[in-house]
């Protein structure tokens, strides 16, 4: 029974850090979208302005 205990903790452990890095890779998705987003909108003005 003890084996099995330890089989579902890490079962468990496993499913938390498969999500901790799904949650991570998302933000930094998000951040390097953001990032060329404001890339694109600091070129825009210096473009109508000359």
């Amino acid at each position: 029974m003890n084996a099995e205990l330890d089989y579902t903790v890490m079962q468990h452990r496993a499913s938390e850090l498969r999500r901790a890095a799904a949650e991570q890779r998302q933000v930094r998705e998000a951040v390097r979208a953001g990032r060329s987003d404001r890339r694109h909108r600091s070129i825009l003005p210096k473009f109508l302005t000359s």
